[in-house]
């Protein structure tokens, strides 16, 4: 038996082989800053602009600055996040004097939903606030109500020159440059706090300060620390500062928005071309813009400056993506789908031989035909080919004639789980549905041979912002099964799928797609030796499953920070051993077996890696480890119902526990029934399109079912067609 299985194995794996390969290591090249354009304020509007800011989609540009009114001034932008479609607004606030000291403002931030802003008040040195304005209109500026006993000094004397939130507001930051000093003998800092709910800035919690004296404090920043921002995945961070240079800073933060964690600087660019004195710093929604304030008192410089960049928030070096969570786990997602989808196809095909082992003695086991159809003419007569091949008359000592009863089947599929958030990938939420058809013949021999054809669907969410993938696909799988003794069985079955997978990259902001096509050739082998105890069965089993994956290249589409990802293989070869255990109750018109399975899998698959670029720069990277072994627990209940008249019902539920963390509940159902009459199926492919329709003949009556569906279509099209009729 040893000796067979090994025989077996080296025959369905030598392809595994051409999974190893060497990819270079990743690449990175410099990002490009060109400046655009610029827009001067003239006298009058706003002498010295601090800060600015946009609405999430980049119509409205608001300013602040430190003249004598402290105006917060609105520009409307006919193009989005294009300042040379801006105009000025009428519309503006004025600030209030809260404390009689006047009224400067570095900068101010909005809410989630533009209906609070928060006013870095600097007019009185050493009490610098941070005030709370309402508007009646979300992003209308016009319409600020300043919030009586809503200034906040965060507890000490401080020189704020710029505030940011994370995404749901309970953590602010601010810029802190200097104290009681003085700013040239200053502490140039970040102070983190902990809010207690979003936005509320009446109980701050320090969490941490990151930075310290000059000159090392902030890589350089000195005197005239000015503005800050994030990322929009928060983990980069921006700090502008002007003393003899104008620079902007890059930070890597290891973990988004939190400073409490590794901090690494990557590097500063330096302005001084178009800008005198470097403030405020804004990003697009999608990264792929950039501008700064000229704060200098000069009509020639001051005002707002637009840069282009080639990838999002890549100002010293485009982010690397296989340091981002999620697109890490969108990578994962991937590979991991292609493995989901070898378990399904070959769990489905295996519930049904252990059916068939479970109701060995009913010869009865549905008496119907199959027909399996295909648009291309090559295709049509491969597979016709290979099925009068496979199910040929097989050789047997026995004379009763099993060869010409085909026998029908299907299994309907749900699987749901969950991968949680590690600390180099995001959390992952997977469903996956499949419809299987088959067909199968056995002979006296209990020699059994049969195809199977499922249309699976995999929808995955990853992480928090909207990152997602769609893999639909279509399989064929040849089974068999060889009996080796009374109770000894050895399964044998190899596959081919074909796979269309729709995959959203999303920042929160702004989200690029792609479509990626796929191949994969999987099979399986599976031995069990069934130890019979009156009517309970114990069962010890042993199973290989394996599989090559190719998916083709792609480039995403929707913005300049676009992503080219090269083609990649995925090799998954899993060992399992378990065991099952069934019980036959005897009811009045009926049969009832229950079953038991426990199966621990080693997940050796070798790692794979992806290997992608930049369009826009070429900037290339290699996602490293891709494929990584795991080690799961499964267990399965379940239940088959067989009545007299041959009609059968199976559920089964399985939970499948990652002893990595992570799990995946499957639910199967089944059906197999014995057609009193004349009854066919058919089943089709034209281009994209299937069919499957079923006719039966009952007591001189015919029903004819017919089900068709656009797979592969980002919107499917599908019907469902009952027609019953009589000749007379």
């Amino acid at each position: 038996m040893r000796l067979l299985i090994i025989s077996t194995l080296k025959k369905y794996l030598a392809i595994i082989a051409l999974i190893i390969f060497v990819i270079p290591n990743s690449t990175s090249f410099a990002a490009v800053k060109q400046f655009v354009d610029n827009l001067l304020i003239a006298n009058g509007n706003q002498n010295e602009p601090t800060g600015l800011v946009f609405n999430p989609d980049g119509t409205k540009m608001y300013v602040t600055g430190i003249n004598s009114s402290g105006d917060i001034i609105q520009y409307t932008l006919t193009t989005p996040f294009d300042i040379s479609t801006a105009t000025l607004s009428s519309d503006k606030c004025t600030p209030t004097d809260h404390a009689g000291g006047g009224v400067q403002g570095m900068n101010i931030r909005f809410n989630f939903d533009g209906t609070k802003f928060f006013y870095v008040n600097t007019a009185v040195d050493n009490n610098e606030t941070v005030d709370t304005y309402s508007m009646s209109t979300a992003y209308d500026i016009s319409t600020c109500s300043y919030i009586v006993g809503s200034a906040q000094d965060f507890g000490g004397s401080l020189e704020m020159r710029d505030i940011q939130f994370n995404h749901d507001g309970t953590i602010i930051f601010i810029f802190n440059q200097g104290d009681a000093t003085g700013r040239l003998n200053g502490t140039y800092e970040i102070l983190q706090y902990s809010l207690g709910s979003a936005y509320d800035l009446s109980n701050p919690t320090l969490v941490t300060r990151y930075g310290g004296p000059p000159p090392d404090g902030l890589k350089g920043i000195q005197a005239f620390a000015q503005g800050m921002t994030f990322s929009f995945d928060g983990s980069r961070m921006f700090l502008t500062g002007n003393d003899t240079t104008n620079d902007v800073q890059e930070f890597l933060l290891s973990t988004p928005f939190d400073l409490t964690d590794t901090i690494t600087y990557t590097g500063k660019y330096d302005a001084s071309d178009q800008i005198v004195r470097i403030s405020g710093i804004a990003f697009s929604s999608d990264g792929m813009k950039m501008f700064l304030t000229d704060w200098r008192n000069l009509n020639s410089t001051r005002g707002m400056y637009e840069y282009d960049l080639t990838c999002a928030f890549g100002v010293i070096t485009c982010p690397d993506p296989s340091t981002n969570k999620d697109d890490v786990a969108l990578v994962q997602t991937q590979s991991e789908a292609a493995k989901r989808l070898i378990q399904h196809n070959t769990s489905t095909v295996l519930n049904r031989m252990e059916w068939l082992r479970r109701n060995k003695e009913k010869k009865n086991l549905t008496n119907q035909n199959l027909k399996v159809q295909f648009s291309n003419q090559s295709l049509n007569s491969l597979v016709n080919n290979l099925a009068s091949t496979y199910f040929a008359n097989y050789n047997s000592s026995n004379t009763e004639n099993f060869d010409n009863v085909l026998n029908f089947w299907s299994e309907g599929t749900i699987s749901i789980g969950k991968t949680g958030d590690t600390k180099f990938s995001s959390s992952k939420k997977f469903s996956t549905t499949g419809f299987t058809i088959g067909a199968d013949k056995r002979n006296a021999d209990d020699l059994l041979r049969g195809i199977a054809v499922r249309f699976g669907n995999d929808d995955v969410d990853v992480g928090s912002l909207g990152s997602a993938l769609d893999m639909k696909t279509l399989s064929f799988t040849f089974y068999e099964t060889k009996p080796k003794g009374n109770n000894k069985f050895l399964d044998n079955l190899v596959g081919l799928s074909l796979l269309k997978s729709d995959l959203v990259n999303s920042n929160g902001s702004s989200s690029t797609t792609g479509e990626r096509d796929g191949t994969q050739m999987f099979g399986a082998i599976n031995f069990r030796n069934t130890l019979i105890r009156e009517k309970l069965n114990f069962t010890p089993k042993f199973k290989i499953n394996y599989g090559l994956t190719h998916l083709s290249e792609y480039t995403e589409q929707g913005n300049e920070s676009r992503l080219k990802y090269e083609d990649q293989i995925i090799g998954n070869l899993i060992t399992s051993i378990g065991a099952s255990t069934q019980n036959t109750t005897n009811l009045e018109t009926s049969e009832m077996i229950s079953f038991f399975d426990v199966e621990y899998s080693a997940d050796m698959s070798p790692s794979t890696k992806q290997k992608l670029s930049y369009v826009s720069s070429g900037d290339s990277f290699t996602f490293n480890d891709v494929n990584n072994a795991t080690h799961n627990i499964q267990i399965g209940v379940g239940l088959d119902i067989i009545t007299d008249d041959g009609s059968s019902l199976m559920t089964k539920y399985t939970r499948n526990q990652a002893k990595e963390g992570g799990y995946d509940d499957n639910f199967i159902i089944s059906f197999d029934y014995n057609a009193s009459g004349t009854s066919s199926y058919n089943f089709s492919l034209q281009d994209t399109s299937t069919e499957f329709a079923y006719k039966k003949e009952l007591q001189g009556l015919n029903i004819d079912v017919t089900s068709n569906f656009d797979f592969f279509k980002d919107k499917p099209e599908y019907g469902l067609y009952l027609k019953a009729y009589s000749h007379y």
